[in-house]
């Protein structure tokens, strides 16, 4: 007789690993927490010399999902800590960022924390969200990735348009999403990254990575939502209410499905460490929010809902199986088809080139790719506590 898995219990497990291994305090203060960006670490990152407010974005959002599985003091107490330390460690206002991106993803991390029992309300939180959507350009209507900057893209707009969709500014999230939809759509159905204003026009940049297909499917998913909680429309009530948008996450997924997946269902697009080692986990996380939540009854709905979760579960037990085990914890691969690769010290930690972090010379040793594994256990785990 076959065990069911317990997809809480590994995402216990990815938890205490990334605490164990790449947390500690900021610059030895007390009530402080930040995550380590390499395991083994050097001294100069064990000190925060260089800063990654992204990462720690994602490191507070991974500890916001398994709070909202089992609320504990010792959370809630990390989650404080940690939001305290990226105040600290940003050596001014959450708003002190050239990177729109990088604000957004901190704004969605901080709101989802607001809504745990007894939180309360987070310092900073509201100015932040307001320094984002004052940043959306007046020719074009949408967010650039950075101030002074010529390039709009979907790591930007995705996150932000989620983040507009759960504050209520359903216009601009809506906005936001025709934009990528209407601009950046490829042959195949996936969402390109963005779009460069030239002197002789707009020039598309054409990859595709996974967290936009990932971001945009948050999006629609959260802007369906919202636009049927304003209606009125009650839980399976048959509406016309975000059909578009609906529609718009049927057919992203099966592009998804199609071609970022391989033939056994698992994600397989290959992102390595650095900045990239976060977005095949972020893809997961709002696979697994249209799997509990994509409103509507139609079949295409549902079956969206089902192949949503399966992509999930096959992807996680896929990661679970590739992984290393250090002292009876989780060491997940950068490459979820491939063995996890013991990281060692010594060699490169990843350098920020043009705005972005490139992978450690093992990318298993990057916080990044630990918290891509951390972020898919919580998504098995999601969609298996819905059911």
């Amino acid at each position: 007789m076959d065990v069911p898995v317990r997809w809480e219990y590994r995402a216990d497990l990815a938890e205490q690993a990334v605490t164990e291994r790449h947390t500690t305090r900021l610059w030895g203060l007390p009530r402080t927490n930040l995550g380590v960006i390499a395991w083994p670490p050097t001294t100069r990152d064990k000190f925060f010399v260089r800063w990654h407010y992204w990462w720690q974005a994602h490191y507070l959002d991974n500890q916001v999902d398994a709070a909202q599985r089992r609320c504990t003091k010792s959370r809630i107490q990390t989650l404080r800590r940690t939001i305290r330390a990226i105040k600290i460690r940003n050596l001014s206002k959450l708003t002190k960022n050239n990177y729109y991106d990088d604000k957004a993803w901190l704004a969605l991390a901080l709101t989802r924390a607001e809504t745990l029992p007894k939180f309360g309300a987070i310092r900073g939180r509201n100015e932040l969200i307001q320094n984002i959507f004052d940043g959306v350009d007046s020719l074009t209507g949408v967010l650039p990735w950075r101030t002074n900057e010529n390039f709009y893209n979907v790591p930007t707009n995705g996150p932000a348009a989620i983040l507009a969709a759960r504050v209520g500014e359903l216009e601009l999230s809506e906005h936001l999403v025709d934009w990528v939809f209407d601009n950046l759509i490829s042959e195949k159905g996936l969402v390109m990254d963005g779009l460069h204003m030239r002197m002789h026009g707009a020039q598309n940049a054409v990859d595709t990575h996974s967290y936009c297909q990932g971001v945009m499917l948050g999006a629609c998913t959260e802007l369906a939502i919202a636009q049927r909680n304003q209606a009125g429309v009650q839980p399976g009530e048959v509406s016309s209410v975000g059909i578009s948008h609906i529609t718009r996450v049927h057919q992203l997924v099966e592009a998804v499905d199609e071609h970022m997946a391989n033939k056994a269902g698992v994600i397989n697009w290959r992102t390595g460490g650095g900045d990239g080692g976060l977005f095949n986990g972020i893809l997961m996380r709002y696979l697994a929010l249209v799997a509990t939540s994509l409103p509507g009854t139609s079949e295409a709905t549902q079956r969206t809902r089902r192949r949503a979760k399966q992509l999930v579960l096959n992807t996680a037990e896929a990661i679970w199986l590739s992984r290393l085990e250090v002292d009876g914890l989780p060491v997940f691969s950068a490459n979820w088809e491939k063995d996890a690769v013991l990281p060692q010290a010594g060699g490169l930690i990843g350098a920020t080139i043009a705005g972005a972090v490139a992978s450690s010379d093992i990318a298993e040793r990057d916080l990044s790719v630990q918290l891509s594994g951390w972020m898919a256990m919580e998504a098995a785990a999601k969609v298996m506590l819905a059911e």
